[in-house]
């Protein structure tokens, strides 16, 4: 069809998760609270690791990092929903859209990058612990830091990049709750072919040369531990890399799923589900997994507490 015969797209419709008002109702005490203690909880990651002086290492710097862009990267996508499950008018601007894709891609890119950081501090400090502090200086914190934002903003820069050069007329309807590149691409009335392939060697380039390295530092580390003898050594070593390993499992479990699989076979509310929980579950269940399963935020965060336990209660007895 004559693509000067049709009207151009300016606006998008995300049919969301559901249009059953009662379901929408729950769903939205649900994302809620969700978004609450993801809040709360990255603000706390981020609060700590700048206060505590115990916490001023390598591995605890990238973490406020991550906590950084766990909680931008869910509220990039988590308030315009539950404005959604609200409303009538499900709308979403053309411009609005492409903002929205462009940050999802920056932050999400961001939080991949960053678990890459971190499995590199992980396997220096297990498998080169001597040369630990000279390898992980500040200063090369900071550069690799400035790297993951450096490819961050090229990988959204070049993925806004193609999806602003599709042609959009006709359909205007995403069934999905925000606005990610497939659903985008499938609307789109102009050959896609080459964004289709530009997008895959994008992820394949940079996704998964991150998890390559992540892989990689992981093979490296089991394979030192396993060269432990005393048990305990083993368990402590194993320890410090719990929950970044829980973290990255999740978060390439889901992504992979969404993004690596086969088209076919898989319905849309499945779909749906498994990007509810890499972009707005998992920026919850990190600084969980980081406190819960961490000694060293756990005592700071006592700490915190008592201090300001006791300046309120002086507080209370100076007035």
């Amino acid at each position: 069809m004559d693509e000067n015969n049709q009207t151009l797209v300016t606006e998008f419709i995300l049919l969301g998760l559901t249009d059953d008002p009662e379901l929408q109702i729950l769903l939205f005490l649900l994302f809620v609270a969700i978004y609450v203690i993801t809040v709360l909880g990255n603000t706390g990651i981020i609060a700590l690791t700048m206060l505590d002086d115990k916490l001023q290492t390598p591995m605890y710097f990238f973490l406020r990092y991550l906590s950084l862009s766990d909680l931008c990267y869910s509220s990039v996508i988590t308030p315009r929903m539950l404005v959604a499950f609200l409303t009538k008018r499900k709308s979403i601007s053309f411009q609005g859209c492409r903002a929205q894709l462009f940050f999802f891609v920056m932050f999400a890119a961001t939080g991949t990058f960053l678990l890459s950081a971190m499995a590199y501090d992980r396997y220096v400090a297990i498998c080169n612990p001597l040369l630990y502090a000279s390898i992980m200086s500040p200063g090369v914190c900071y550069q690799l830091l400035a790297a993951v934002y450096a490819m961050s903003l090229s990988i959204s820069s070049v993925v806004l990049g193609f999806i602003c050069s599709l042609t959009f007329c006709g359909k205007n309807v995403i069934d999905h709750f925000y606005c990610d590149v497939p659903p985008l691409v499938n609307l789109s009335c102009s050959s896609t072919f080459i964004s289709k392939t530009v997008f895959f060697l994008v992820v394949l380039c940079f996704g998964m040369n991150s998890f390559l390295i992540t892989l990689a530092s992981y093979v490296s580390i089991f394979s030192t531990i396993l060269k432990i003898r005393s048990a305990d050594g083993r368990r402590k070593a194993f320890s410090t890399c719990a929950s970044h390993l829980t973290a990255v499992s999740l978060f390439y479990g889901s992504a992979l799923f969404v993004y690596m699989r086969p088209a076919s076979g898989y319905s849309e509310s499945q779909n749906k589900v498994t990007s509810v929980f890499y972009t707005i579950v998992i920026p919850m269940l990190n600084p969980l997994i980081y406190s819960l399963r961490n000694k060293d935020v756990k005592r700071a965060f006592r700490k915190i507490m008592e201090r300001t336990t006791v300046n309120n209660i002086s507080y209370v007895f100076h007035q």
